[in-house]
């Protein structure tokens, strides 16, 4: 035989020289919860592992990522009951929690690229990710809320502000608030391809921002998230952000979508981001508790597998560990 693959396979020296593939620190966003109190730290039942943190103890945190290498933060919040109205008022509180913990982010570790989750699921009564009436999820409304929230972030110091909410139309009116606000410095990572997924359960535990079971409510968010059979479908909704001024589009999840990332990959024009939800984090986690698998290969494997896919950036559970490993090697 003339051609023998396996000469590159016969040792690790070979294999590491043409893997085509390689982790880096810097291609890691670390999701952050933040709660109201001080020193808490409280884990998160369906996420081993994973902590919300008050923002005293959660400046330790941020400055443990940075340290490891970790160059991107993005920033979500557990809002309290008795402040959740069907608007998402608190949302523009600029003393609330959202505001302040960007404020002392940035403080701590100014470098820090500090990204916000714009939606009004942890602010809504309902657990929507825009305003209802009269039994659905309205857009246009919404679109001008979320707006006036990306720019509350923008005045707190956030870096890039990354709406989660799926309305249509938002990107552009976002960019357009955002530049006549005076803040054209301000990154937009659109959630371009945003699935209606069951892998988001154990997130909605953190934050404590799942739909709400109330007559004549929406009972899922299937209206507004893209239906997980259609991929033609996200590679449209990416080209439509990146057209109304995105500067990063983001597929989530992850894992179930590499099909989507890789088709949005070869079209954009703006880095591609991933993001490895809750639930595709919480399946490792809990096959591994059995003995099942074994944990570092499975996240070494998965997180590989989606920068295969063409992810520029991915933002997951395991920023640390996969750090640790990848520095270790």
């Amino acid at each position: 035989m003339l051609h023998r693959p396996r000469r590159l396979r016969q040792s690790s020296a070979l294999r590491d020289m043409v893997a085509e593939t390689r982790l880096h620190s810097s291609d890691f966003i670390a999701p952050l919860f933040l709660m109201e109190g001080q020193n808490k730290k409280e884990e998160i039942a369906s996420m081993p592992g994973y902590y919300r943190y008050s923002l005293d103890l959660l400046k330790a945190e941020v400055q443990e990522f940075w340290d490891m290498g970790c160059l991107s933060a993005l920033l979500f919040v557990k809002v309290e009951d008795d402040l959740k109205d069907n608007e998402g008022t608190e949302a523009l509180n600029l003393d609330g929690l959202m505001q302040r913990g960007i404020r002392m982010i940035k403080e701590a570790v100014p470098e820090m690229c500090l990204m916000t989750d714009v939606a009004l699921d942890p602010y809504s009564e309902f657990g929507h990710d825009g305003i209802v009436e009269n039994g659905e999820v309205i857009n246009d409304a919404s679109v001008g809320f979320l707006c006036e929230m990306a720019i509350s972030h923008a005045q707190a110091g956030a870096d890039f502000v990354a709406p989660s909410d799926m309305m249509d139309g938002r990107i552009e009116a976002m960019r357009i608030a955002l530049d006549v606000a005076g803040f054209t410095g301000i990154g937009i990572m659109a959630y371009s391809a945003k699935y209606a997924s069951c892998f988001y359960g154990p997130f909605r535990d953190a934050l404590d921002s799942a739909p709400v079971d109330i007559v004549d409510i929406p009972k899922d968010k299937k209206t507004y998230q893209m239906n997980p059979a259609n991929a033609i479908e996200g590679v449209k909704e990416a080209k439509m952000d990146i057209a109304e001024g995105a500067d990063m589009v983001m597929i989530k999840p992850a894992l179930s979508y590499l099909d989507v990332i890789r088709q949005i990959k070869d079209v954009s024009e703006v880095p591609v981001t991933a993001y490895h939800v809750s639930g595709e984090y919480a399946m490792i986690k809990a096959a591994a508790e059995k003995g099942w698998l074994n944990e570092e290969e499975a996240m070494l494997e998965v997180l590989t597998s989606i920068k295969r896919a063409g992810a520029d950036l991915i933002a997951t559970y395991f920023v640390k560990d996969i750090i640790r490993l990848i520095n270790s090697k």
